[in-house]
């Protein structure tokens, strides 16, 4: 029976590279000059510094440039809230959303159910497992899922005859 995976993952490699080269112009910027500003990455999690809240919305702005000339997604950001460090400056940590959550896991084994097209949703942790009858009708349940959920990237894996 054919089947494939609904999965949300990042290219950690292009995501590293993307943090360096922002990390890199940062320092090189005449309006960075003598400034904290820079991009930390952690597990899961991205923190940036700057001296000010106005840097600190160049500094993402410097980010997601770099990130949309590797090819990576910005939707796997979630920015979090400004928090104040010592005297002036201040950070901010941004989430690397991954995985296929709860709440759109179920919304997409819906999507699957109300197409009435022959195919099986099945959540498996991380990922959603969608199988049907023929390659076609797998096609049209991507063509519908890809429609309808667009708030997340999602990648289409692992198919198989």
């Amino acid at each position: 029976m054919p089947s494939f995976d609904i999965v949300s993952e990042v290219n950690r490699v292009e995501l590293r590279n993307a943090v360096e080269q922002a990390n890199k112009e940062i320092a090189n910027r005449f309006d960075f000059k003598d400034s904290d500003a820079r991009v930390e990455q952690g597990e899961g999690m991205l923190t940036l510094f700057a001296d000010d809240e106005f840097k600190l919305g160049q500094v993402f702005d410097v980010l997601v440039a770099k990130l949309a000339r590797r090819n990576v997604d910005v939707r796997y950001l979630e920015r979090g809230g400004i928090d104040k460090v010592s005297g002036n400056k201040v950070k901010q940590a941004v989430a690397v959303r991954e995985g296929v959550g709860g709440e759109l896991a179920k919304k997409i084994v819906r999507i699957v159910k109300d197409s009435k097209l022959k195919a099986q949703a099945s959540i498996q942790g991380d990922t959603v497992r969608v199988s049907g009858a023929k390659k076609d009708v797998l096609q049209e349940v991507i063509a519908r899922v890809r429609a309808a959920v667009t708030d997340v990237p999602l990648q289409f894996s692992n198919f198989r005859d």
